[in-house]
């Protein structure tokens, strides 16, 4: 679980609607956990700090993206004299339909740390289970796994959905403030070794009801906080 990640933004897509400079003090009031690095030339600007505080990040630009996608959409059915402009939002329309879905908020999407994400599905079950008006999928991807969250029907709530989006974007970042990993590698060895390695394991979980076990092929990752998984790592080793 990494506590910090960088990222560089590409904001030259907005530089038609806003002066860059304003949006880039904009943005650092709204998102004060991180830190951004000078803006390039180019558009471009590093941006460092959490995962989830990121993730906020770049769904606020998604949103502010959108709004000017559909505010172009408006004038272009008034008058056709900018084609060049109505290809470069049909770009960035594209993009990001992939996230948001419409006004009504009938689809959400939150991307989440891998290893946060099993252990809220493991520890937080509930959560994931909200009833028969909202389905929740999700794909993972090495270390993002990306959960969907739609109403089933037309008759469901269309802000139970956003609820559901902002509990376990709230839930993530508290785990994310505390939750560290140790991993256990087979490097060489045997099949009864590694057996001997996940028996081990099982056998401790008892004792520490809050650490998350995963077992795979060639690891063992052991997920919670720092001084229980320490504890668990060295019971394991002995």
């Amino acid at each position: 679980v990494f506590s910090s990640v960088t990222s560089v933004l590409n904001m030259s897509v907005f530089k038609d609607q806003f002066v860059l400079e304003d949006l880039i003090q904009e943005l650092k009031k709204k998102s004060t956990a991180l830190s951004f690095g000078p803006l390039q030339s180019n558009g471009h600007i590093s941006v460092q700090g959490s995962f989830p505080a990121i993730q906020l990040l770049r769904d606020f630009l998604l949103l502010k993206a959108k709004s000017l996608s559909e505010k172009d959409k408006r004038e272009e059915s008034k008058s056709h004299q900018r084609p060049r402009r109505r290809v470069q939002q049909h770009r960035l329309t594209t993009e990001t339909s992939n996230f948001v879905h419409g006004a009504d908020q009938e689809k959400q999407v939150v991307v989440l740390d891998t290893d946060i994400y099993h252990y809220m599905k493991y520890f937080f079950s509930k959560m994931f289970l909200v009833g028969d008006d909202v389905v929740i999928s999700e794909v993972t991807d090495g270390d993002i796994t990306t959960v969907c969250i739609e109403n089933a029907g037309r008759s469901s709530d269309a802000g139970q959905v956003l609820r559901v989006k902002e509990e376990i974007e709230k839930q993530s970042l508290k785990l994310h403030n505390f939750l560290r990993k140790e991993r256990i590698c087979f490097k060489e060895h045997t099949r009864d070794e590694k057996e001997g390695y996940k028996w081990v394991c099982g056998r401790l979980k008892s004792h520490y009801p809050r650490v998350l076990v995963l077992t795979y092929d060639t690891h063992i990752d052991v997920i919670g906080n720092s001084s229980e998984i320490f504890e668990f790592t060295k019971e394991v080793s002995r």
